[in-house]
């Protein structure tokens, strides 16, 4: 990105993406956490009465001992289920794994050494060159999510049976007042420029999508704090085609305490302090 105008090909641009990165955001929370038990490629051994309801977290498999009493063990990883092309994951070693299992089952392996304990899933997709975010990307960044959140929001309140049940009713309430607009800035590939002037035409019609995605991230625990495990999902999500992201997120905490308050959120976006409201997230 080096003007305003220039065509810049993201995940932002794209409605069909914009849900697609959503879903798989949220289906993607387990599989990025490590601590999370794992039963893939462990159906047989949970025959085993002792292994039944014994957890493992991710790269592990339950196992019963000689004398009958379960312990976890490094899952192999032919046991890891099969895999399609768009399961494959890069991991922070830039090495493409065939899946999340195949990834942790090598963490598990590597366990007790440096490389093991930095090994952790980067994003989905197979790796390849990430550009660097340069300062003036960066800066234009909250502008692009801003409004890739309002239309995520609006796609979600459309008649869609896909995206049934998606939005609760206190958050259709809201989203309609937005939907009806007839100011709205529709979706579309739009400049800088023109992102930049709507914010401040309709700063209003902002406030609620950014309230909305940090409500969605703070799920484990919700504490109305974020932490890296709980914007892991969506950063994985986007990094192949966002790759400001990561340097995003990175500023969103300015004390560098690894985690981000709603205010510290808030204004990340933009969004006036003021205007910063625990009662939005529901």
């Amino acid at each position: 990105m080096q003007s305003g105008n220039i065509n810049y090909i993201t995940a932002f641009q794209s409605t069909s993406t914009s849900i697609l990165v959503i879903i798989k955001a949220k289906k993607a929370e387990s599989s990025l956490n490590e601590d999370e038990s794992s039963s893939e490629g462990n159906m047989g051994l949970y025959s085993v009465d002792s292994c039944m309801n014994y957890e493992c977290k991710r790269g592990h498999m339950c196992k019963a001992d000689q004398q009958g009493n379960p312990r976890c063990v490094c899952q192999d990883p032919v046991t890891c289920p099969p895999t399609k092309l768009l399961d494959q994951v890069c991991g922070t070693d830039n090495q493409t794994y065939a899946s999340s299992c195949h990834l942790f089952a090598t963490k598990c392996r590597l366990e007790g050494t440096k490389k093991g304990h930095q090994l952790q899933l980067d994003y989905f997709g197979a790796c390849k060159s990430i550009p660097t975010c340069t300062d003036f990307e960066v800066t234009q960044f909250p502008l692009r999510m801003r409004d890739w959140l309002k239309n995520i929001l609006m796609q979600l309140y459309e008649s869609n049976p896909e995206h049934a049940g998606y939005l609760n009713e206190k958050q259709r309430n809201k989203v309609k007042k937005i939907y009806l607009d007839e100011k709205r800035l529709l979706a579309g590939d739009h400049s800088i420029d023109l992102l930049l002037r709507d914010f401040k035409k309709n700063y209003h019609m902002y406030v609620y999508p950014v309230h909305w995605q940090f409500s969605e991230l703070d799920k484990h625990p919700m504490d109305r704090v974020l932490t890296h495990s709980e914007l892991a999902p969506l950063r994985a999500s986007l990094v192949p085609m966002e790759h400001c992201i990561t340097r995003f997120f990175e500023e969103c905490d300015p004390n560098k305490d690894k985690h981000i308050t709603l205010k510290e959120w808030g204004h990340c976006f933009g969004i006036k302090e003021e205007d910063i409201d625990e009662n939005l997230l529901f």
